[in-house]
């Protein structure tokens, strides 16, 4: 079996003096050779891997907390901590150190013997034991200034946290402090002040868990009202007792998590409120206050979660429809709450928080509780949504899509919370945006590569956009049903942005479903509209998601755009701006010089021909200007190609007998190449190739004893039957066949065979097609 005593949970004290956990496994002691030295060590109890691997030093001050918990700091910020499941454990461990370090193990801290050598002077006088005056008012000051100068070292601040502890010294003090204030000696509180606000920088949790107590601890708030600093005394301990209600929204009938409940509350407000604030007393000082409050808040969740009959009557009531508002309210605030406590757990504790919410029934509750008119209720709601999603997406997404065949599409989960997303009646729309954010980690795929389920990307993105999307774009299609905004107030703006932002993650993250989308519902078009509010940041949206879809790449978005001709409502835009050094008018430019790094050949041509003239006139960039160059480079291309393209001429049509005069040909071209219709591509001139080739072959079977390839073959169509190859009748049949040439009011009058000038007119397109 495995061990349970050696069983811990190993934490780290991060940047923000919160508690990260770094994981569950067992702990030992062993001699590291490469540490030279007996260290610490912590296996991961899933894998094995070292979690921890801490050389005991001897003068490492190590602290004992809660007969659970062992302290201690490896170096200046970087503070551990392993919580032991079982007392025994934490003693045999605390044992091993205090061997280690020389030191009795019935001592709550070890020996800190690190001085600088400024002290070691005085290295005799701190190891001596502190005595403290007798606790009487005439010697208050007399203490207060003992207390001050203990401060200055570690190794008294130990002996004097030893004296206060065995002497049951605090005690005496309150003792003192009442008598103070029923005669209001003042000068004596103020001494008192002085006195257990050092008692707290001493940041030792044995005098912690006794200033704590219930019995003591609204007088040791009371001995910190009366601030030397301040005119009048506050009145922590009437909010504490008068204003401060604690509210049970459910009877606790667990009298051991009731007392740890106000305590927490009392010790949280303690050092939020009452204490001097971080700039007169440093936060790593006190990091031991924190540390408590930490694991005070992990035994509250493990106690409720361990109440099998609290948590039911809790939800059962929640999912009352006759409840009052004010009830409904305490209810979801205390799931909040909850919540929040979680945040302290372990990864496998807070997965079994979760489920154990998730079986209770949380998302159908919250599916009412969103759509509260009561704003507390709401704003709580939407943090434990929040709590929920961030920690296990794919539970909601599992519960959303059990929805699909058993609710109408306005009371699924996602339409809720959209539906709450774009109502909501914030001014500055907070909840909106954090319900933005809670669909964002729904929508997002990233998340889901992880899941159980393979097809969990697929089904939940079909759910989304067959019963979700048009609910989140409604209110842009019914914003822009005309040429501009039917309403631009602010608010509203606001809340489009807000859609936008969600629309443009979907056209990043999302290929096929929000293409139809936006192709089918003329989307972007819609949101174009939006460029002629007079809010700039949702006109600044809108390009956003315009240079989204331009980012993909994508010919099919391309000619969508180039079709509707959507460039129309940015270029109106960057005229409207004038060219003003703005966000706005570098948003625009950086959209063009996009299209053209990336070298977007279809819009770039779109671009030139079709607003050419007006970006040629913008010469404060240089993205213009490089547009109009790369156009006409490539009409020298087409040119170039369209002139290389007589060179591929059958050899029928280069025949002398129809050459033209060299003065005549670049005429002919520019009438050739002027024609309204383009001519086709190299698929097509083969077809003519072959063509004209079996005419000639045919030719030369009809004239086996000519060697001269310049005739032409009768065909024997209407009057043309008659006519003898090479004459010119038949070469006209044949060119109007082919469609390269017309011959007009032919007089035949000239004897010889070749035709005209007047004769020959332009020749038209071959009818290749």
């Amino acid at each position: 079996m495995t061990d349970t005593r050696r069983r811990v949970k190993l934490y780290a004290l991060n940047a923000d003096r919160q508690w990260d956990d770094r994981g569950t496994g067992h702990v030992f002691s062993s001699y590291v050779d490469r540490l030279k030295g007996t260290s610490l060590l912590v296996r991961a109890e899933l894998d094995g891997s070292l979690l921890l691997e801490s050389k005991i030093q001897p003068d490492t001050a190590y602290q004992k907390q809660q007969d659970t918990l062992i302290v201690w700091s490896e170096g200046e910020n970087f503070d551990l901590a392993l919580s032991f499941q079982e007392k025994a454990g934490c003693d045999e461990i605390w044992e091993k150190i205090c061997q280690v370090q020389g030191k009795d193990p019935s001592v709550d801290i070890t020996q800190d013997t690190v001085e600088s050598e400024d002290e070691r002077f005085d290295e005799s006088s701190d190891a001596a034991p502190v005595e403290l005056p007798a606790c009487e008012i005439a010697r208050l000051e007399e203490i207060a200034e003992l207390l001050r100068s203990c401060l200055q070292s570690p190794m008294r601040k130990d002996k004097v946290a030893s004296a206060l502890e065995h002497e049951g010294y605090i005690k005496k003090l309150i003792g003192v402090f009442r008598t103070c204030e029923d005669v209001e000696a003042l000068d004596s509180l103020h001494h008192l002040y002085n006195i257990f606000k050092n008692i707290f920088l001493v940041n030792k949790n044995a005098l912690f868990e006794l200033m704590f107590a219930e019995d003591t601890i609204f007088d040791v708030v009371g001995c910190l009202e009366y601030d030397p600093g301040l005119p009048t005394p506050k009145r922590h301990r009437e909010y504490l007792k008068s204003i401060a209600k604690f509210k049970e929204v459910v009877p606790i009938n667990n009298p051991e998590l009731l007392a740890k409940i106000h305590q927490t509350y009392r010790v949280q407000y303690i050092q939020d409120v009452v204490l001097p604030t971080p700039s007169v007393i440093e936060e790593n000082i006190l990091s031991t206050l924190s540390s408590f409050i930490f694991f005070n808040k992990v035994e509250i969740v493990t106690l409720i979660q361990e109440d099998d009959k609290f948590l039911t009557a809790v939800f059962v009531q929640l999912m009352d429809e006759t409840l009052e508002a004010s009830k409904k309210r305490d209810l979801v605030l205390f799931i909040k709450e909850f919540c929040n406590f979680s945040q302290n757990l372990q990864p496998q504790g807070k997965e079994a928080f979760y489920k154990t919410l998730s079986a209770l029934g949380i998302l159908p509750a919250l599916e009412h509780t969103l759509a509260s008119s009561d704003p507390p209720t709401k704003a709580a709601s939407i943090d434990i949504l929040t709590h929920i999603v961030e920690y296990s997406p794919s539970v909601v997404r599992g519960y959303t899509l059990q929805q699909a065949n058993s609710a109408d599409e306005e009371q699924l989960l996602i339409n809720v919370i959209i539906e709450q997303m774009i109502c909501d009646c914030d001014p500055e729309l907070g909840g909106a945006v954090q319900l933005m954010g809670v669909l964002r980690i729904l929508l997002d795929p990233e998340n889901m590569l992880a899941s159980i389920s393979k097809s969990e990307k697929t089904d939940f993105l079909n759910y989304f956009y067959k019963h979700s999307i048009q609910v989140l774009i409604e209110p842009l299609l019914s914003n822009t049903e005309t040429d501009s905004p039917a309403r631009d107030d602010y608010c509203t703006a606001q809340l489009l942005a807000v859609v936008l932002e969600l629309l443009s993650f979907c056209v990043e993250h999302h290929t096929y479903h929000v293409k139809n989308c936006i192709l089918n519902k003329n989307l972007l078009g819609r949101v174009l509209v939006l460029t002629r509010s007079k809010h700039t940041f949702l006109v600044l949206s809108a390009l956003r998601f315009m240079r989204k879809i331009i980012a993909l790449k994508d010919e099919f978005y391309n000619r969508y755009i180039i079709k509707n001709n959507l460039f129309r409502p940015v270029m109106d835009t960057f005229i409207r701006n004038s060219s003003r050094y703005n966000l706005l008018d570098s948003a625009i430019i950086e959209l063009f010089e996009f299209i053209k790094l990336e070298d977007i050949k279809s819009l770039w041509l779109h671009v030139v021909e079709q607003y050419g003239k007006v970006l040629d006139e913008i010469d404060y960039v240089q993205t213009f200007k490089a547009l109009r160059m790369r156009y006409e480079q490539h009409q020298d291309k087409l040119r170039d190609r369209d002139r290389s393209s007589l060179d591929g001429v059958p050899s029928i049509l280069r025949n002398p007998r129809f050459r033209r005069d060299p003065r005549q040909l670049e005429e002919e071209e520019d009438m050739w190449f002027n024609d309204e219709e383009d001519f086709e591509e190299a698929a097509d001139t083969k077809k003519l190739d072959s063509e004209l080739d079996s005419l000639g072959k045919l030719m030369e079977r009809k004239a086996p004893g000519r060697t001269n390839n310049n005739s032409a073959v009768g065909l024997a169509t209407g009057d043309a039957a008659a006519s003898p190859p090479g004459s010119p009748t038949a070469e006209k049949l044949l060119f109007k066949k082919q469609g390269l040439v017309d011959y007009e009011g032919d007089s035949d009058d000239d004897d010889d065979d070749e035709p005209d000038d007047d004769d020959l007119v332009a020749p038209k397109r071959a009818k290749l097609s």
